[in-house]
Formats: structure tokens, sequence, C-alpha cells
């Protein structure tokens, strides 16, 4: 999980987004893409689906299990 946060920025800004388009393209809200970036918050399952979705990448790579 701990890649998680490091993919998950690097995955938005790769897409130049900003956490509130972000958030916004994914239902979520500014401040959870802030929690999730910082580390303060551990998404849900539907979170990390929704994510993956978005990015186009599987789970396992947005958990960093794979490359």
């Amino acid at each position: 999980m701990e890649d998680f946060y490091s993919r998950l920025k690097e995955l938005r800004l790769a897409k130049g987004l900003s956490q509130k388009e972000l958030g916004a393209a994914t239902g979520l809200s500014e401040r959870g893409i802030q929690n999730y970036e910082l580390r303060l918050r551990h998404p849900t399952i539907e979170v990390a689906i929704a994510l993956a979705d978005y990015f186009d990448v599987s789970l396992d790579y947005l958990v960093g299990r794979e490359r």
C-alpha cells in the first residue's frame, strides 16, 4: 500500500491535474485526494478501483505490486 500514495500523485501530475480536478473527475473531494497523497487516509477498495479505472491502470500497479 505504501506505493499507492506516491503512484497516485505521480499519475495525477502526469495528467496535469490538480487535486481538485482529480476529485471532481472521480467523484471524490479535493480534501480526500490530499489526504491520500499525504498518507493521512487509506482508500477503500471502491475508491482504489475508481482511481485505477480513471487512470486506466491495474489495481496491482496502483498499489505497487507491479511496475
